[in-house]
């Protein structure tokens, strides 16, 4: 087998299968970036004056019918071929000859696959972000149904003072907010071009790496042509950090509604569409979803896990070793959006038992309510601490208070009485905002290097 690399003879085909691993199969998701890529690495070289203007015609136009053939199915990664790169350059050569050949001047596979990845990336983190956004819209907005549907607030999986329904879907929705703000510094990360650092160590070409970088849309270059291998792993472990938070306010949400739509907790109802039954039990209505969604944070953790291992106590400079970050990043991504967009559409449907989450809060849930109100009347609070501590354990029963009476006593801001939805609806606006203001930069680059003007 003919590769990119070998300059003559054969090698030993145990050898390349061995080395070429799942390339094929993982590497399909890349091969439209590849194409893309490649375009913006081609308006870099005509920029530098190393490709004339007829080969450089010629390479734009072919790669651009090799876009759309990816896109129509026609050009995929065969067995002929050890990844996404060489597939690209192989059916190119074979449609304009020569000029084909030029295309990877002043580039490794190396700074090629990072570019790649990066493309990605750029790409699923819009996504992503705006799938987390999605869903704390739809926490919010349960929140605001449920702003007075009381229930007890639990410490310690204790009842301990009166909550609700409402405060407990808000704070999951500021939570999901508080994970999506973070993405721009990692998306600044993200946003850089390594293209121009090829193997590690740049090329004896003068290269227009700034014009590489306006053509594919980054705000700009990594300035280091050493850091691009030198961060091979670390931008992999950044991206699945920050899905692995996502995926912690996932799973406690999921682990929330499994276990307060449970029967001996009976707040959360589950709807029938969102449950499944059981092959043996009739009456089963099992919250699957919500447990798979914990176990795919698990796996997402071990993703994580794989990345930071491969990359530890490595020299600098590039390693095979990185050709095992493609998988678990990929799989990590696809893995978020999935949880990310089940999640969505469970929430809105999920309904609250108003008559046992009401019931429920009353006895020693209204204590400290009553310690305060001791206060009020001008005791010490530690002294009323100790008064209604003394009366529950001779089994006295707390005064009884209505909805109307909870909430007036909880106003100050955030508080049960007081969710003030505006402050997180203000702050998903604002990065809806800022979301659509990048992905417009990222697919108007996408479009020019396309021939697809916007």
């Amino acid at each position: 087998m003919k590769t990119l690399w070998s300059p003559g003879g054969s090698v030993d085909r145990r050898m390349l299968d061995y080395t070429v691993g799942n390339d094929r199969v993982v590497d399909a998701e890349l091969l439209r970036w590849d194409v893309l890529g490649s375009l913006g690495h081609v308006e870099g070289l005509r920029a530098a004056k190393i490709l004339g203007p007829t080969d450089h015609r010629r390479i734009r136009s072919g790669l651009r019918a090799a876009l759309r053939a990816v896109e129509a199915g026609k050009l995929r990664i065969g067995p002929e071929h050890e990844d996404a790169h060489s597939a690209v350059e192989t059916w190119l050569t074979a449609r304009i000859g020569q000029a084909g050949e030029r295309l990877h001047t002043g580039r490794s596979r190396n700074d090629q696959v990072a570019c790649d990845v990066r493309l990605l990336a750029k790409a699923r983190l819009l996504d992503l972000h705006g799938l987390a956004l999605e869903l704390a819209d739809g926490c919010l907005a349960f929140a605001s149904k449920h702003r007075r549907t009381l229930w007890p607030g639990y410490t310690h999986l204790r009842r301990a003072m009166p909550s609700s329904a409402g405060l407990w879907a808000g704070a999951l929705a500021e939570g999901l907010v508080d994970t999506a703000e973070t993405v721009w510094s990692l998306w600044a990360q993200v946003d850089r071009s390594p293209l121009g650092s090829a193997a590690g160590y740049g090329v004896p070409l003068a290269l227009d790496r700034e014009a590489t970088a306006r053509a594919l849309g980054f705000a700009g270059v990594e300035h280091s042509v050493g850091a691009t291998q030198n961060g091979r792993g670390k931008l992999e472990a950044a991206l699945l950090f920050w899905c692995v938070q996502l995926g912690h306010d996932l799973s406690r949400l999921a682990t929330d509604v499994v276990l307060l739509s449970g029967e001996e907790f009976g707040l959360l109802e589950l709807p029938s569409r969102f449950a499944t039954g059981s092959s043996i039990m009739p009456q089963k209505k099992n919250p699957d979803v919500f447990e798979l969604t914990r176990a795919r944070v698990a796996a997402l953790e071990g993703d994580l896990a794989t990345v930071l291992a491969i990359r530890a106590k490595l020299t600098s400079g590039y390693h095979r070793d990185f050709q095992l970050l493609k998988e678990p990043l990929l799989r990590g991504l696809a893995s978020t959006g999935a949880m990310l967009a089940m999640m969505g559409a469970v929430v809105p449907s999920l309904e609250v038992n108003r008559k046992r989450a009401r019931a429920l809060v009353s006895g020693g849930v209204l204590a400290t309510d009553q310690a305060l109100s001791l206060v009020d009347q001008g005791k010490p609070f530690r002294s009323a601490y100790r008064e209604v501590a003394a009366a529950l354990a001779a089994g006295v029963p707390m005064p009884a208070l209505s909805t109307d009476e909870i909430l007036a006593r909880r106003r100050s801001t955030g508080a049960v009485g007081n969710l003030d939805l505006a402050e997180p609806r203000r702050r998903v606006r604002a990065e809806r905002a800022r979301n659509t203001r990048e992905r417009r930069r990222f697919e108007r680059a996408m479009a020019r290097l396309a021939g697809r003007r916007r």
